[in-house]
């Protein structure tokens, strides 16, 4: 599950910072250091659902800020997933959610 939070986080990274022309973010890049598959897989093996819901939703807000908000067909049906995924209310929950996530921001790129 590390991989797949660490995904969204950077696919949503992607949209909200990376500009065509200018290098691409990558999972190395400082501005993923709090996204970081370890920081999940600390959170995960800690039980800690509040913070990787909240680490997801802070990456998933800016990248539904990015491509304009929940008015726009990209945004509410972001806005739609990112509900799904914070309505989880167990780590079992949380694995179809942030693989639908996931492939929805990859989509989007």
């Amino acid at each position: 599950m590390e991989l797949h939070l660490e995904t969204v986080a950077l696919f949503a990274l992607k949209l909200a910072y990376e500009r065509e022309g200018e290098s691409p973010i990558l999972r190395d890049d400082p501005i993923m250091s709090d996204y970081e598959r370890e920081v999940f897989g600390l959170l995960v093996r800690r039980g800690d659902l509040e913070g990787i819901q909240f680490r997801v939703m802070h990456c998933v807000g800016l990248a539904l800020e990015a491509i304009g908000g929940v008015d726009t067909p990209l945004g509410r049906e972001l806005h739609r997933l990112a509900a799904d995924f914070s309505d989880a209310r167990t780590m079992e929950q949380l694995e179809a959610p942030v693989i639908t996530l996931k492939d929805y921001l990859k989509e989007i790129q």
